[in-house]
């Protein structure tokens, strides 16, 4: 014991005290990054030729609403439609957003800083370049936001934190390179929730435009309200565990966490470099599939982005799937928090979910599972079965150790002690520095066991099943495996005013697929909208009191 405890003072205290004063002094993940890359590709065969671009559907006979508030709703491909037949220049419709934005921002509270002079300053050359018969494709001119741990140069990137505020980073993120070609005009920074947890930030809480006094959950609160609110067409968002899944079902909006992989993360803070993706917030999959397209390949400074062989989402014969679907998938999801049985998870408190039977709004069963068969898909029932029980531990030591070695310096210095959330990660973290080496690899050699045995038993192209399961967002995040949320119905909420209210809480399920197959999962949920209308539907954001009484006053 005593030529151990020499063994570690002399030799391995020495070389980790410096290699953390050379790699451990920058906060956030943006420098260093790790060479213990992981791979979510289940296939060996090459990824196939990335040039060639999505066949976006024709979109004709749009006219242009009389109201701004018509237009705010209006999908991306419809807007796409009116820049390029003139009919709305884009910074006419910049104006529109950005007066959306700070008229219902100071309610839902999903606006980190808006960026006025950089949306105008694009939105005129996206103008100027239409008017010499330059047209970039249908994102060109559009506006839209992005979660404020992605890098814009000349303006804050705060990670929702006390502590970086007023940090700015004067780098382009590659997500903003890739929306930025496309012609996309960038008019806010959205809120994330404090390094990229929960729905708290330095600035207040983010609300859900369904239903005022719920919370939006989760890290990708601002991308989420302010789509589900009409005060973007769309936004880009963050998962590493549940962080696009969950505000998108609460908010009721359409989002597509991608595989891994798909999407560079240059320029954007790091929580696990093994579990972090980019995804889009939409109105719906069809503008998911538009953006994913803009900002999907190999970004040359994120070691784990690659060119993932997707095929056309709108050319693919969804008759020629088998699709399976959970015992949740049939029935309506709602979560609800157990306050008797506080559980902390890697994302704050465990959530109980309740699985009941509930009729759709429009008075008739809408399910995606009997939609999907109705259109042709061969819906068959399904198990996703695998051994390892250790699924949210795997999670936990994962994120716990590799958020710790991103923000190293933060905590050591104690700064964390000023973090928004008391209760809440990242001051659980600290467990994070009692892990030894030897125990977090083996629970990497885990996680490799889990994704085995999960591509073994994933027998089908496809299936249907509750999008914010725990268990299955743990599994999910831990495998690369994409998922799209969408949005299936309302009910009314709990305990609701006898006067009366307009609030209601959405119902959402996910459509899985495999890795580099989000394809798939694109076009089923593009067949299951074309026949629904709930992602179409607008939350009352001009009457969002308890009794529906609650004005807006920034008109």
């Amino acid at each position: 014991m005593v030529e151990i405890e020499m063994g570690v003072k002399e030799f391995n205290q020495p070389i980790v005290t410096a290699n953390r004063k050379l790699v451990a002094s920058e906060n956030g993940g943006l420098h260093n990054p790790s060479y213990l890359v992981f791979n979510g590709h289940w296939s060996s065969e090459p990824a196939q030729d990335m040039r060639k671009k999505f066949s976006y559907p024709s979109v004709t006979g749009v006219r242009r609403p009389e109201s701004e508030e018509d237009i705010a709703f209006m999908s991306v491909l419809e807007l796409g439609q009116l820049i390029k037949t003139k009919q709305i220049s884009s910074e006419e419709l910049t104006g529109i957003f950005l007066r959306r934005l700070k008229r219902y921002n100071p309610v839902l509270e999903g606006v980190i800083t808006y960026t006025e002079e950089l949306a105008y300053k694009q939105a005129k050359e996206a103008d100027d370049l239409l008017a010499k018969g330059v047209y970039l494709g249908p994102l060109h001119g559009i506006p839209y936001g992005l979660k404020d741990i992605i890098a814009v140069p000349h303006y804050k990137t705060t990670w929702g934190s006390r502590t970086f505020k007023d940090q700015v980073l004067n780098i382009e993120a590659w997500v903003y390179k890739r929306l930025k070609s496309a012609g996309a005009v960038l008019v806010a920074k959205l809120v994330s929730g404090s390094l990229a947890y929960d729905d708290i930030w330095f600035g207040g809480r983010t609300r859900n435009p369904w239903n005022i006094e719920e919370y939006s959950t989760g890290s990708s609160a601002g991308p989420a309200a302010c789509t589900s609110a009409g005060m973007v067409p769309f936004a880009i968002g963050s998962e590493t565990a549940g962080s696009i899944t969950f505000p998108a079902a609460r908010c009721g909006v359409t989002a597509l966490r991608p595989t891994f992989g798909t999407v560079g993360r240059t320029g954007v803070m790091s929580i696990s470099e093994s579990l972090d993706k980019l995804g889009p917030f939409c109105r719906g999959a069809a503008d998911c599939t538009v953006v994913l397209d803009a900002i999907r390949g190999q970004d040359p400074d994120d070691l784990s982005s690659r060119n993932t062989s997707l095929d056309d989402p709108f050319s693919v014969d969804i008759a020629k799937l088998t699709v399976g679907y959970l015992d949740d998938a049939e029935m309506e999801v709602s979560n609800v928090m157990d306050k008797k049985k506080k559980k902390k998870s890697a994302r704050g408190l465990r959530v109980r979910f309740q699985v009941q039977k509930v009729k759709c709004s429009c008075g008739v069963k809408c399910q995606v599972v009997s939609v999907l068969r109705s259109k042709g898909v061969n819906m068959v029932p399904f198990e996703l079965n695998y051994t390892v029980e250790s699924v949210q531990g795997i999670l936990n030591f994962t994120m716990d150790v590799d958020m710790l070695a991103h923000f190293d310096e933060w905590q050591r210095s104690r700064q964390d002690d000023d973090y928004e959330a008391q209760d809440q990660w990242p001051v659980e973290l600290r467990r994070g520095r009692m892990i030894p080496a030897v125990d977090y690899v083996q629970v990497q050699r885990a996680r490799g066991k889990l994704i085995r045995e999960v591509k073994e038993s994933f027998k089908v192209d496809a299936f249907v099943g509750n999008a914010t399961d725990w268990e299955r967002v743990c599994m999910g995040n831990l495998v690369g495996m994409p998922v799209i949320v969408v949005p299936t119905g309302f009910k009314n909420i709990s305990n609701p005013p006898s006067s009366g209210t307009r609030r209601r809480t959405t119902i959402t399920t996910g459509i899985y697929a495999l890795p580099e197959h989000d394809h798939i999962a694109l076009a089923l949920a593009m067949a299951y909208q074309s026949v629904t209308d709930h992602h179409k539907q607008r939350p009352p954001i001009d009457d969002l009191g308890p009794n529906g009484s609650y004005q807006i006053l920034q008109r």
